[in-house]
């Protein structure tokens, strides 16, 4: 008997901030905070969190978004701080921190939640960080390399990528533009970078697709294409397609050989709005109002990305790309009845 597959977002960030406890931290600024606060409230927080109990409220939303809709898991993210490419803290970089720690100890509690870690490979301690996450039952790694400052293709880092391809640990690189968080080297976002890991055998999940996010960005998706063809062990995700720009290579992305290497990822929580797919005439008008109403971003999310065309594989493909640990591998859990306006 085949075993039932979970529908599993590939890509849901965690925050939290120093007054939770958990090391967590975020930094605002006059550019940032409304940006942060529309974050909030979209995801139907109040804009007090930020300086309240965010760390709580966050994962308790989240757990509740995932467990009322229908997926079965998502993947969390850590966030790793920004290093040189000696292996120093460049303490006055970052956005945001999310340590190891704290989304092990929320996927240990929580079923539907597994462990994304996220290390800077020219850390000191880089390798032993990565073999105790191992242990403690990572099923994947997150990098930003544009605003983490982490060159991809520096051969020194050899021996990281390889014991991640050895313990078949997938790797989730952030592509394209980025206007969330600080942008330390903008060349990163290019995906030719990732080719170090690929040829070291990891599996890379190219973030976004490589595409742009704002309208000045570069469009790096025809790289990725052309590295596709290369490399069997490179996929992308989907995510923020219902954000900004990213969505614009979607009929691109349903399409063979592309449509076989897409993973489904929400991004959440940055903003889900089905105006932009609409706009670019890949869901209906009908489809777009229906949605749009629907208070669960994360069903909200799955809903448009089924509407625009990605398959069921979409959804489930992540299965066999995740570190098999003992969560991955259980049978998916009851769910939880969902909002009257949720379509499964």
């Amino acid at each position: 008997m085949q075993p039932v597959l979970k529908r599993i977002d590939a890509h849901v960030h965690i925050v939290g901030n120093a007054r939770g406890g958990n090391g967590c931290w975020v930094r605002s600024s006059p550019l940032r905070w409304p940006l942060q606060a529309i974050m909030l409230r979209h995801i139907g927080l109040p804009i007090s969190a930020l300086e309240g109990d965010l760390d709580a409220l966050f994962a308790a939303q989240l757990l509740r978004f995932v467990r009322e809709s229908s997926l079965d898991a998502a993947v969390i993210l850590a966030q790793e701080q920004v290093y040189d490419s000696h292996g120093k803290l460049m303490e006055d970089y970052g956005t945001a921190y999310v340590p190891n720690d704290y989304v092990l100890r929320l996927a240990r509690e929580n079923p539907e939640f597994l462990p994304a870690v996220s290390i800077h490979p020219a850390r000191p301690d880089a390798i032993d960080e990565l073999e105790r996450c191992l242990v403690a039952g990572a099923v994947m790694m997150k990098c930003l390399p544009n605003c983490q400052n982490i060159d991809c293709s520096d051969r020194r880092f050899t021996k990281f990528w390889e014991r991640m391809a050895e313990a078949k640990l997938p790797l989730l690189a952030h592509t394209g533009g980025e206007h969330t968080l600080q942008v330390v080297r903008a060349e990163f976002s290019d995906p030719t970078y990732l080719e170090s890991p690929l040829q070291c055998g990891v599996t890379v999940i190219a973030a976004h697709a490589a595409n742009k996010s704002g309208l000045v960005d570069p469009n790096y998706f025809p790289k990725l294409v052309a590295l596709m063809e290369r490399y069997p062990n490179l996929y992308a995700d989907n995510s923020a397609f219902n954000a900004n720009f990213r969505g614009s290579v979607t009929p691109q992305c349903l399409r063979a050989p592309v449509a076989e290497r897409i993973v489904h990822g929400s991004d959440y929580p940055v903003p889900v709005l089905g105006f932009f797919p609409w706009l670019q005439g890949q869901v209906s008008w009908k489809d777009y109002r229906r949605y749009q109403r629907e208070p669960n971003v994360i069903e909200r999310d799955y809903q448009l990305k089924r509407a625009m065309g990605f398959n069921d594989e979409t959804f489930t493909r992540i299965n066999r790309l995740l570190r098999p640990t003992p969560a991955v591998l259980a049978p998916p859990l009851p769910k939880i009845a969902a909002s009257p306006s949720v379509v499964a």
